[in-house]
């Protein structure tokens, strides 16, 4: 546990047995620094994190405060996944393919997209670095960065990796059409038709078509909305079964928002080690944390190259360009070649671009604007579901990304919701999308990345009556 989460417990204790009261007034920043020996970002982050939880608000000029209806403010995360153990094969159906449908209508507010507002991203300065690039352009760039894609904008990701601790040879890292063309060649490197591959439950609705596609088995394994998936869960299920590979989000995962722990990460990888099976590791939402520091994905755990560590900039920076990447350790060379057989050909004119944005700086001030927008957002977010959803919906409250996760009362089928929801322009994710066998009926995953749009607070005012109406009904 960080030292702010530490604090912020002791705070929350406090709150709940009564020694601090609705309304009163928490130590300044200042002052609980200088009373406990941390410092005053480690302070500021545990009364953030006091904040998203429903216990404290903050007061313009005037500091934190202990809310005044504590029984509706404090938040209850939803229940942890307990699937039922079984692998099976998956079939995704139609639902996805409607929902992506509405989410490109410009129309809708789209709770339901899986990518936040591209107004959060420096899309001007990009494209006149797309534009510069290409009136430059080496025309034997061609042919030179088909694979395993632009060496600057590689040399970049390796860079980034070092800063945060871990050597990555440029050697092992493959640049891909986005993060879902690194997963899903990952899993063809590492399975074959019918294998079991383990997905956190629920897990995101492309896993699922990957799956599907691929012809293999989804082992579903319990997850918590905080702490990710249950390691005990999982060794379980790897005694009961042959598993080729486990494809699981670690940090910020999408739909939970859950953040696994470093020693959960560590335990993971080590399992796995042990039983010599591949982790795809599917960490696109990473630089969206909202602590004082970065996360490390399993893959810094890593130490028989059993980790395929994928990102992507689609997600943080660069919406459309897609441009991801895999760091394949053992693997590495066989998803090369598979990238080869499969597009031949790199986005060229994008990572030429992002390697020109990256060359001159600015993208860690960018990523700073960005979090900070987001935290903004999902304070707006989690006060709209309190105030406006039926009584006992209970939700997550993530450390980062831009996904929040509902658990409504069990007589709300979020499918039909959504299509009361797109009756009002508005798409949404119901649950049933991140099961293989189509479980959390009352669930809905929600995007609060387009928080800015003054669109949004009516929307989840407007969905939050649709849902007591179904519950009503």
């Amino acid at each position: 546990m960080n030292l702010y989460e530490r604090y912020a417990n002791e705070i929350a204790e406090l709150i709940r047995s009564g020694m601090l009261r609705p309304g009163d007034r928490l130590p300044s920043v200042r002052a609980a620094s200088a009373a406990r020996g941390l410092s005053r970002t480690t302070i500021f982050e545990a009364y953030y994190l006091l904040e998203t939880r429903g216990l404290v608000e903050a007061r313009s000029r005037s500091g934190y405060y202990v809310k005044g209806d504590l029984a509706q403010a404090e938040i209850t995360a939803p229940d942890d996944s307990r699937p039922n153990g079984r692998a099976r094969l998956v079939d995704t159906g139609q639902l996805v393919f409607e929902l992506l449908g509405s989410m490109n209508r410009r129309e809708f507010v789209p709770l339901g997209s899986a990518f936040p507002s591209p107004s959060l991203c420096p899309l001007t300065r990009l494209a006149r670095h797309l534009g510069s690039e290409m009136r430059d352009f080496d025309p034997w760039r061609l042919v030179e960065d088909l694979a395993p894609g632009n060496e600057a904008l590689r040399r970049h990701i390796v860079l980034r990796y070092a800063m945060d601790g871990m050597v990555i040879s440029p050697t092992e890292v493959v640049l891909t059409n986005g993060a879902m063309e690194g997963l899903n060649l990952s899993l063809q490197a590492v399975t074959r038709p019918g294998s079991v591959v383990v997905v956190e439950s629920p897990t995101f609705y492309a896993a699922l078509q990957a799956l599907d596609r691929l012809q293999l088995r989804a082992l579903e394994v319990a997850t918590s909305p905080v702490w990710g998936i249950d390691i005990d869960a999982l060794a379980a299920a790897l005694k009961r079964h042959s598993v080729a590979a486990c494809w699981l989000m670690t940090n910020f995962q999408n739909p939970l928002g859950s953040l696994m722990p470093d020693d959960r990460k560590k335990a993971l990888v080590a399992l796995l080690a042990e039983h010599e099976i591949p982790l795809i590791e599917d960490d696109v939402y990473a630089e969206l944390y909202f602590g004082a520091k970065k996360p490390l994905p399993a893959k810094a755990f890593d130490a028989k190259g059993l980790v395929i560590h994928c990102g992507s900039f689609s997600k943080c920076l660069a919406p459309g360009y897609r441009v991801g990447w895999v760091a394949g350790g053992r693997f590495a060379a066989k998803i090369e070649q598979m990238r080869l057989m499969y597009t031949l050909s790199p986005a060229i004119p994008s990572e030429a671009a992002i390697a020109a944005y990256l060359d001159r700086g600015g993208y860690d001030r960018h990523l700073r604007r960005m979090r900070a927008a987001l935290a903004r957002y999902l304070a707006v977010a989690m006060e709209a579901v309190q105030a406006n959803f039926p009584a006992g919906t209970r939700m997550s409250a993530p450390q980062g990304g831009y996904i929040l996760w509902l658990e409504l009362p069990e007589s709300v089928d979020t499918t039909k919701l959504h299509a009361l929801a797109r009756e009002h322009g508005i798409s949404l994710a119901p649950g049933p999308l991140f099961s293989a066998n189509r479980r959390f009926t009352h669930c809905l995953r929600l995007n609060y990345g387009h928080g800015g749009d003054p669109r949004f607070t009516s929307a989840m005012q407007t969905v939050g009556q649709l849902a007591t109406s179904l519950m009503q009904g």
